[in-house]
C-alpha cells in the first residue's frame, strides 16, 4: 500500500504544484474552487493507491491463471474468443478511459464511446494472441494495422478524429496494462520456445491500435448524429464546507454504481472459470476477492477526485490564461508541463529500466529519461500550436507515425515492441484527468472548435515517445555495429601480427 501510495502521489504532485504556482502568480483561482482541487488531488491519490493494490492483487493473477488455462487448452478459437470478451471487459473497467468518455458524452454518449473503444481493445488483444501463438513479425502487424488505421481515419468525422487517436493513448492504463501483460505472458509461457520473452512485449501496443480503428468506424457510421457544439465546462458553485462533502458524496454514489457495473462481470466470469476450470486454493480465491474490492473503493474514489476536483480546474485554468493578459506563457508551460508529465508517471521508470537492462547498459536510463521528457514536451508544444493557429492534426499524426513505421525497419526487433509500448505509457492518468481538459479551456477561450482543435493532445503524447524509442534504437544499432566492426578489425589485426 505504501508503495502504491509513493507511485499515485508521484503522478499527482507535480501537476498539483504547478497549479499551485499559477494560482498564487498569473491564474488566481476561486478560493472554493482551489479547496476542491486540493482536496481532490488527496482523493486521487488515495482512490488510486488502493486501486492499484487491487489491480496487483486480483487482475494480474487473473489474466495469468486464465491466459496459462487457455492455452493448455490448446483451442484455438477457445482462446480468441477468451482474449476478445477479456479484453472488452477489463477495457470498460479502465479508469482514464471512464475519464475521456466522460469528456465526450455531449458528442457521443458515454456507453456508445467505452464500448467501442472496448470492442476494439478485444479484438486487437485476440489477434495479439494469436501472433504469439502463431509467431506472426510484429512489424509487418504493425504497418498492416497502421494501414487501416489511417484508412478509417481519413474517412471518419473530424469531431470524432483526435478522439479516436485520445482513445489510444488511455487504454494503456493501470487496470489494462497488468491484465494484458498477465494474460500473454501465460500465453507465452506455455508455448515456450527463444521468444517467450519477447512475445510480452508489445501486447499493449497492439491492444492500442484497436481503440483508434474503433472510434474511427464509430465517426464514419455516426457523422450525421454528432453534436455541433462542445459544452463549456462551469467550476462547482461550492461555498461552504459541508456543500464540498455533499458534492464529493453525490459523486462518490453515481461513481460507485458505475464501477459496480462494470466489474460485476469481471467477478462472474471468473468465479465460474474458478468452479470448472482454474480451481485455484482457498487463500489465492479470498485474495483475489479482496482485490477486486479494493478496485471498486479505490476506482470509485479516484473517479470522484477527478470529476469534482481536477477536470473542472484544467479547464478553467487553461481557459483563463488563454483569455487573459499572459496568453504568451502557453507555449513555454505546455513544454514545462509535457516534461513533469513524464517525470511524474511511474511505469516511464519502469521502461526505462528495462530498456536499460535490454542494451546491457549502453542506453542509460538518463537517456532514456531525457529523450522521453524532450518527445512529451514537443507532443505538448505541438498540441498548443494546433489550437493557436487552427492546424490540422494531420499535419503531426501523418509525419509522426510515418517516420515511426520507416525508423521500426532499421532498428533492431525488441525496439519496435518496446517503443509503440512506450507510447501509452508517457500518456498517463494526468494526460486524462488534466492535460486534455486544460486544452479544451484553451481551445473555448480561443473560440476553436474544441473537438477537432483539443481533442487529440493524448494521441500526440502517446505517438511522441515511439518515435524517440526508435531513435534511440537506431542509435544504439550503429554504436552496436561499430563496437562489433572494431573487435572484428582488432581480432584480425592479431591474427595477423600472429601469424
Amino acid at each position: 500500500m505504501l508503495g502504491t501510495l509513493k507511485e499515485s502521489a508521484q503522478a499527482v504532485i507535480p501537476i498539483s504544484l504547478i497549479v499551485l504556482l499559477l494560482h498564487l502568480t498569473i491564474a488566481p483561482l476561486p478560493f472554493w474552487s482551489f479547496i476542491l482541487f486540493i482536496t481532490g488531488g488527496v482523493v486521487m491519490i488515495l482512490g488510486m493507491s488502493l486501486f492499484s493494490l487491487g489491480a496487483d492483487m486480483a487482475m494480474m493473477p487473473i489474466g495469468q491463471a486464465i491466459g496459462t488455462e487457455l492455452t493448455k487448452s490448446r483451442k484455438l478459437w477457445l482462446i480468441l474468443i477468451s482474449g476478445l470478451f477479456l479484453g472488452m471487459i477489463v477495457t470498460i473497467a479502465e479508469p482514464d478511459v471512464q475519464v475521456l468518455a466522460s469528456q465526450v458524452a455531449s458528442i457521443v454518449s458515454r456507453p456508445v464511446m467505452i464500448g467501442a473503444v472496448a470492442v476494439g481493445v478485444g479484438i486487437f488483444l485476440a489477434l495479439a494472441l494469436l501472433r504469439i501463438i502463431l509467431q506472426f513479425s510484429l512489424a509487418k502487424l504493425f504497418i498492416i494495422a497502421y494501414i487501416l488505421v489511417f484508412i478509417a481515419a481519413a474517412f471518419t468525422s473530424p469531431d470524432l478524429l483526435g478522439v479516436a487517436f485520445d482513445s489510444s493513448g488511455v487504454t494503456t492504463g493501470p487496470i489494462t496494462v497488468p491484465f494484458i501483460l498477465a494474460l500473454g505472458a501465460g500465453v507465452s509461457a506455455v508455448r515456450g520456445g527463444k521468444s517467450s520473452e519477447e512475445d510480452s512485449f508489445g501486447l499493449c501496443a497492439l491492444c492500442s491500435i484497436g481503440p483508434i480503428l474503433a472510434v474511427s468506424i464509430l465517426g464514419i457510421l455516426s457523422k450525421a448524429g454528432l453534436s455541433e457544439s462542445y459544452p463549456a465546462a462551469t467550476l462547482s458553485e461550492v461555498a461552504a464546507f459541508p456543500e464540498m462533502i455533499a458534492e464529493y458524496w453525490l459523486e462518490i454514489q453515481g461513481s460507485f454504481i458505475d464501477v459496480l457495473t462494470v466489474l460485476t462481470p469481471i467477478l462472474v466470469i471468473f468465479l465460474i472459470l474458478q468452479v470448472f476450470k482454474l480451481k485455484l486454493s482457498r487463500n489465492r480465491l479470498l485474495r483475489i476477492v479482496a482485490g477486486l474490492v479494493y478496485t471498486l473503493i479505490g476506482l470509485t474514489i479516484f473517479l470522484a477526485g477527478v470529476n469534482v476536483g481536477f477536470m473542472p480546474i484544467g479547464t478553467y485554468l487553461g481557459h483563463s490564461l488563454a483569455s487573459g493578459s499572459y496568453s504568451w506563457i502557453l507555449l513555454p508551460l505546455s513544454a514545462f508541463l509535457g516534461f513533469f508529465v513524464v517525470f511524474a508517471e511511474p511505469a516511464v521508470h519502469v521502461l526505462n529500466k528495462q530498456v536499460e537492462e535490454l542494451t546491457g547498459g549502453n542506453i542509460s536510463q538518463r537517456v532514456m529519461m531525457i529523450g522521453l521528457a524532450i518527445g512529451v514536451s514537443l507532443s505538448m508544444v505541438f498540441a498548443t500550436m494546433r489550437i493557436i493557429f487552427n492546424i490540422s492534426i494531420w499535419w503531426f499524426l501523418a509525419p509522426g507515425f510515418g517516420s515511426a513505421l520507416i525508423l521500426m525497419c532499421f532498428t533492431p526487433k525488441i525496439f519496435t515492441a518496446v517503443s509503440f509500448d512506450s507510447g501509452g505509457v508517457a500518456a498517463g492518468t494526468m494526460a486524462a484527468a488534466f492535460i486534455l481538459p486544460f486544452y479544451i479551456g484553451i481551445a473555448d477561450a480561443l473560440g476553436g472548435n474544441v473537438m477537432t482543435d483539443a481533442f487529440g493532445v493524448i494521441g500526440l503524447v502517446a505517438m511522441m515517445p515511439i518515435v524517440v524509442i526508435l531513435v534511440i534504437g537506431l542509435v544504439y544499432k550503429i554504436k552496436t555495429d561499430k563496437a562489433q566492426k572494431h573487435h572484428q578489425s582488432h581480432k584480425e589485426h592479431k591474427e595477423t601480427v600472429h601469424s
